[in-house]
């Protein structure tokens, strides 16, 4: 793994894609695990931590128990984890991790590819179980994806750099279908309604809560995203929306030693007490009960 890192501004490390790293400078690396795994020198990848790029780890071995946003997920030879850009996560002191990593940054990637392969579906579980049949497929696709990585020899930088994308999009290809295909049957109906919103949401929840707002940037009315969001995920927009803001706070409050009115202006609550009861309401724990229990 990489060897950088820099400081968040909300005080969770966030570690940034090395591309000085990969083989040529392109924007994927792909290699086995093991000891001595590391994205920087000073900040162990056993304390929690932010990225701002993929990783997709192919177990060989386990189990390994690793923590995504306040939920450990025990993987084990055969299983994949997907940890997604702006996710909160905390390696294992313990346990060893054997098998194939893929890191990938955000760009890498055509815009119409990120949406097929569904990068950004942080309504996905992270944790997959491929079949035995999913799991060949998945090998393999990994498997020549490395060695294409590896020969950066026989093609000039340009079209290495292209048959890596195409590469890369069929494993990814493999590997959406089997998130899709893992997530409960509400999830795997979606929309190009729903996509834009959620892509929205993602990108704005720590300013616009308003679902109106939502829906006036996208060009629909509000009935049409209620009945999409709905379809989607089984949920209002503004049960999304606030679910959103709630795990930033979270995150924020766990990992930070941020005063609680700054994670309240960081998640768009400029009066602490209106944070308060928002952050009650949605946990039934008051801002400072949350932070003290995980401490």
């Amino acid at each position: 793994m990489a060897d950088r890192g820099i400081q968040g501004g909300d005080g969770i490390d966030t570690f940034p894609f090395p591309v000085e790293l990969s083989v040529g400078g392109v924007g994927m690396q792909v290699g086995p695990m093991g000891a001595g795994r590391t994205w920087h020198a000073d900040a162990p990848l056993e304390r929690v931590h932010r990225i701002d790029f993929h990783v997709v780890m192919l177990f060989g071995a386990g189990p390994v128990r690793h923590m995504v946003d306040f939920s450990e997920y025990e993987a084990t030879a055969g299983d994949l984890l997907w940890i997604r850009p702006g996710q909160v996560h905390r390696f294992s002191r313990t346990g060893e991790y054997r098998g194939t990593a893929l890191t990938m940054q955000p760009g890498f990637l055509p815009r119409s590819t990120v949406e097929t392969t569904g990068l950004y579906r942080y309504d996905l579980p992270p944790l997959l179980r491929p079949d035995a049949a999913q799991l060949a497929g998945l090998q393999a696709a990994l498997a020549q994806l490395r060695r294409e990585y590896e020969d950066a020899a026989t093609l000039p930088l340009s079209l290495h750099t292209a048959v890596l994308r195409h590469t890369l999009t069929a494993f990814l290809l493999r590997l959406a279908h089997l998130a899709a295909s893992s997530a409960p049957a509400l999830h795997r109906r979606t929309d190009s309604t729903f996509t834009l919103f959620r892509d929205a949401v993602e990108r704005d929840f720590a300013t616009n809560h308003s679902v109106s707002a939502y829906a006036d940037a996208l060009g629909y009315s509000r009935r049409t995203l209620v009945r999409a969001v709905r379809a989607a995920t089984g949920e209002t927009p503004k049960a999304f929306i606030d679910k959103r803001v709630v795990l930033e706070a979270k995150r924020l409050l766990a990992h930070t030693e941020l005063p609680i009115g700054r994670v309240g202006a960081a998640v768009g609550f400029p009066d602490a007490a209106n944070f308060s009861k928002f952050f009650h309401q949605h946990t039934d724990r008051t801002p400072a009960a949350f932070r003290a229990e995980l401490r």
